[in-house]
């Protein structure tokens, strides 16, 4: 996707580090504006190359009185000036800005970490109509704060400690904000993200999932020569699907996919997979049995980074022979390889998702970007690396994909391999993990809640416990069950069920869910609610929780999937429920 054939203004964030630099992206988008990611530490070219309309710098963990700490490049700040762009930094983003345009940053007093009211000073477009005096409740995450300010910049807003909270100086496009308003926890932060991108900056909000299409069948029309041939690697999943629907609708029966058996699988996922690519995608599609190529590769090794390593080898050897077989039909070997790699993929690979950025951590290798052999004899072909997973089940529906292929769940590229922790030839893991994983997930279509639900899956530990079945001792294994909510797949929650709608309290107040981490409006009374109020500055709080059979899993649901487990997998007597969020978990255990 080239940034300056989408049909509006680009939005470019530069990357310092923050947890939360990938919500500015995802913020922005919903907004119908097109945003990309780089490394904050980018050469200038790679910034002026892309011609952004509007800039914003990321926080970070650093202090910029750090020597390591990371900065944007020399003659930044003269580029944007000269060219009329608008910037906000945000949290570390500001200090640089502060510091580097001769202001000063210091150790705060009073350092400010979690909810913090802040007040209007000075009326701005980057808060739209509020007046001088207004407050707003805020996310802050800062030991930092900006002392003194460069020559040209106002104070827009202070938090109730006296701190800086926004700074804007108009006649250079400079702004800048203390606080977080990517997150939920900053309820109004959309509002002014909203307001600084279309009131201050003038920006469009043109960019839609049609122009995404057009421009990558075009992009793949320009990569694919005329009697170029194409492989698709298909799993079955929604990134892989779509991605095939758009080669195919771009290079039509030159498209050749194929579907690998790697011995990962689910339950019956081949025949079911299979049977589905002919009936509702009329795609001709080629099923290749490679499992003892790939478990005989992954006897003996527990290092989960090492695992996806070794399967994306052995995909990449599957497909080169499945190229050799299509030469050899065709006449002309297939030179590229389509993938349905997404922006999450690339961005926890890291260096994510430009190159040389130094201040983030990898966080796991996905078998098609960081597992990826160097010596790979196909050009890659990935139409959807810089879509959430949100962003290709609306393409999808562009693309008229069957709806059956875009409500699955994710699916990891390595399978099971990432859901058996340690050997996976070992203890018939595999097997005993595709009963569990099948009895769950058919639980919860009976139940009606697999549309609610982003992910679910089993995992198989790799301990023993003991137990009693049928009046005796046994040693056997455990497995952990696991299901989370999510919108692309960066951050999730643990699965929960609110059969709770409406509670009763006035439309002023202002209603946080802290186990939710979501903001809530409240409606009308319920008993099974609990409330607890709390005064911050002039804002009144309102915490409520309810009653624990209400907000997860009912628990008739789980006593029964628990007992369908342990009387009909043989070896497992012992089912463990994660309920762990990301962060500090990954959704997947390995």
């Amino acid at each position: 996707m080239d940034p300056k054939a989408v049909k509006s203004d680009l939005v470019l964030i530069l990357d310092f580090g923050s947890q939360y630099t990938h919500l500015i992206t995802r913020r922005i988008r919903s907004l119908s504006v097109f945003s990309l990611c780089i490394s904050g530490t980018s050469p200038l070219s790679s910034i002026t190359s892309l011609n952004p309309k509007v800039l914003i710098l990321s926080g970070g963990p650093h202090s910029v009185h750090a020597d390591d700490s990371p900065s944007f490049a020399d003659g930044f700040v003269e580029w944007a000036q000269s060219n009329g762009v608008f910037v906000l930094g945000i949290c570390y983003g500001l200090h640089l800005l502060v510091q580097r345009l001769g202001g000063e940053v210091r150790v705060g007093e009073k350092q400010e970490y979690g909810r913090m009211e802040i007040e209007v000073e000075k009326s701005c477009g980057i808060f739209g109509g509020k007046k001088v005096g207004d407050r707003q409740v805020v996310w802050m995450s800062h030991g930092d704060e900006a002392a003194t300010l460069p020559n040209g910049f106002e104070v827009v807003a202070r938090s109730q400690q006296g701190a800086v909270a926004a700074v804007e100086d108009k006649d250079r496009r400079f702004y800048g904000l203390q606080y977080h308003p990517e997150v939920t926890h900053s309820p109004e932060g959309m509002e002014t993200l909203r307001s600084f991108l279309f009131e201050v900056c003038g920006v469009n909000a043109g960019w839609k999932m049609e122009d995404v299409m057009d421009e990558e069948i075009k992009v793949i029309n320009n990569m694919v020569g005329s009697d170029d041939h194409v492989i698709c690697a298909l799993s079955g999943g929604v990134d892989s699907t779509v991605a095939a629907t758009l080669v195919h609708r771009a290079i039509g029966d030159r498209l050749h996919c194929i579907f690998v058996d790697n011995g990962l699988l689910r339950y019956k996922e081949r025949e079911r997979v299979m049977e589905t690519f002919e009936r509702d995608l009329h795609l001709p599609v080629t099923c290749v049995d490679a499992t003892e190529q790939f478990l005989s590769k992954l006897k003996g090794v527990v290092d989960p980074e090492l695992k996806r390593k070794i399967i994306g080898k052995e995909f990449i050897c599957v497909f080169d022979a499945f190229a050799k077989e299509l030469e050899n039909n065709l006449g002309k070997k297939p030179a590229f390889l389509v993938q349905g790699t997404l922006y999450p993929d690339v961005i926890e690979s890291c260096p994510p998702p430009g190159t040389g950025r130094t201040h983030s951590h990898t966080i796991k290798s996905h078998h098609n970007v960081g597992g990826l052999p160097k010596d790979m004899k196909l050009k890659l072909i990935e139409p959807l690396k810089l879509l959430f997973k949100d962003e290709v089940r609306q393409l999808g529906r562009i693309l008229t994909v069957p709806y059956s292929f875009l409500k699955r769940h994710p699916f990891p590229g390595p399978g099971l391999a990432v859901r058996v922790l340690g050997d996976v030839t070992e203890d018939n893991a595999l097997d005993t993990l595709r009963q569990v994983d099948e009895i769950f997930i058919q639980s919860i279509k009976d139940a009606g809640i697999y549309d609610s639900i982003w992910q679910a899956f089993a995992v198989f530990l790799p301990v023993k416990s003991v137990g009693v079945q049928g009046d005796q001792r046994t040693h056997s294994h455990v497995v952990a069950l696991r299901a989370v909510t999510s919108q692309d797949g960066m951050t999730a929650d643990w699965y929960v069920f609110i059969a709770l709608h409406c509670f009763a309290l006035r439309d002023w107040c202002n209603v946080y869910v802290p186990h939710l981490s979501q903001l809530y409006t409240v409606t009308s009374i319920c008993s099974n609610v609990s409330f607890k109020l709390e005064i911050l500055g002039r804002r009144l709080l309102v915490f409520y929780s309810i009653d624990s059979n209400m907000y997860h899993f009912e628990r008739e649901f789980l006593d029964d999937v628990v007992q369908k487990i342990c009387n009909n997998v043989r070896g497992v007597n012992r089912v463990a429920l994660d309920i762990t969020s990301k962060p500090p978990s990954t959704i997947e255990w390995e």
